[in-house]
């Protein structure tokens, strides 16, 4: 497995995030020695879902009033359809993915979290997976979309669901590691 020690990354969530999307990716990523921080909209703690049966708390370590994207040197943004339907319209997180694209750092993004990158109209010109059904907003968005399990289009790899996490995992952690903050 790569080496993450140094490596500072943000995963942002809202209350209705898919449970497993958020807490096997993070948990990949500590064991990987990346130093995760929980960031969300409101204080305290996220509620998290198993399709539509709500699960679990996670605490929330910071808010997105308090973040700066130079605080990080990578991003996961788990799905969730009512997560990524809020949070696609918070101004605060399209201004921090536009920044996070345009110095080119990593991003990891999976199920409907690819509604936040055309919020943030990053998503055209892309290669992207996501879950079946916001593959037409996508394509009308300028991206292509592709059925896979895991896509990695420059510094942004996506992933369809759940099912996907392994290969999501494995590939996050790679394209992390080429970060020049991992190992640091």
């Amino acid at each position: 497995m790569a080496d993450l020690n140094g490596l500072r990354v943000a995963i942002i969530a809202n209350d209705g995030f898919e449970e497993a999307e958020l807490t096997e990716p993070k948990k990949a990523l500590e064991q990987a020695g990346a130093k995760v921080e929980v960031i969300a909209p409101h204080s305290g703690q996220i509620e998290g879902f198993h399709h539509d049966t709500p699960t679990t708390k996670i605490p929330v370590n910071r808010t997105l009033d308090q973040v700066d994207p130079d605080d990080y040197d990578a991003v996961q943004l788990p799905g969730g359809a009512l997560n990524a339907d809020s949070l696609r319209m918070n101004p605060k997180l399209r201004d921090f993915l536009r920044a996070f694209d345009s110095a080119g750092k990593p991003m990891a993004v999976i199920c409907h979290a690819p509604w936040e990158l055309i919020s943030a109209e990053i998503a055209g010109g892309r290669t992207m997976t996501s879950y079946y059904t916001i593959q037409d907003d996508l394509k009308n968005a300028g991206a292509t979309w592709v059925d896979q399990e895991v896509v990695v289009d420059r510094n942004l790899v996506t992933s369809r669901n759940p099912r996907d996490i392994p290969a999501f995992n494995r590939e996050m952690i790679t394209l992390f590691a080429k970060t020049p903050a991992a190992s640091r």
